[in-house]
């Protein structure tokens, strides 16, 4: 058993660490039990009923959060001249072709997100070992390998969150912060449930949403009661 603070025991018993809740009762916990000085992230891990061992079954996908993620995204966009200029008025941090790709070789790595459009995904993936262990390779599911690069920049800086399932079958994400407050984060939690429900596999068989639990970035998980799930969502 790893050892805890006396923060963390103490948060930890607060409430029934057996106990299922309620969605929303859920939330309100992990916020409300919440010790750090800083305001932490409040995370959410979902383990879903699929097998990301095959590809039709691997959950993937992006979903603008309706109140953000309590911080603005530095975002950067790999694209040819004519696409640089919507990119910036969007809002784009960097954005150009092959001397971003040379920048980024050099080991300049100051970003959050990266966008593409298709025609330079050659070019991207020359960086690709960089990137992608960090998640910050473009991808055609999350919407981030596109032409509409303004429409793009603009939703990463607004607070979307990816998500996508690992090889456990458990998807993590985060939903925003402590400071938010319990209503905000419902609102939020409800969007990405929303959107992971839509990516449900065909291949999918038996119960989708198995379990899942919420978390500040220090604090101890509270499990919640998938049963409620839909009247959370419904209401």
């Amino acid at each position: 058993m790893p050892k805890h603070g006396k923060n963390f025991t103490k948060a930890a018993e607060a409430y029934d660490q057996a106990q299922r809740y309620a969605v929303a009762d859920a939330v309100k916990l992990a916020v409300d039990n919440s010790f750090a000085k800083f305001d932490e992230t409040v995370d959410v891990a979902i383990n879903l009923g699929v097998d990301p061992k095959y590809s039709d079954q691997m959950v993937r996908g992006a979903v603008p959060l309706p109140n953000g993620l309590g911080k603005t995204a530095r975002v950067i966009v790999f694209c040819k001249p004519d696409k640089a200029v919507e990119a910036k008025e969007a809002g784009a941090d960097e954005a150009g072709g092959e001397e971003l790709v040379e920048k980024i070789k050099g080991g300049w790595l100051d970003f959050d997100n990266a966008v593409a459009t298709p025609d330079m995904m050659a070019k991207v993936g020359q960086i690709g070992r960089l990137l992608g262990p960090r998640g910050l390779m473009p991808n055609a599911k999350t919407g981030t390998v596109t032409f509409n690069v303004g429409d793009a920049v603009r939703e990463l800086k607004a607070g979307r969150v990816e998500f996508k399932v690992d090889k456990a079958g458990i998807l993590h994400a985060p939903i925003g912060k402590k400071s938010f407050g319990a209503e905000k984060l419902c609102q939020n939690l409800s969007a990405l449930l929303e959107a992971v429900n839509r990516m449900k596999p065909a291949t999918s068989k038996g119960t989708y949403l198995k379990s899942m639990a919420i978390a500040t970035t220090m604090g101890p998980g509270v499990r919640i009661d998938t049963q409620t799930i839909r009247k959370f969502l419904e209401g």
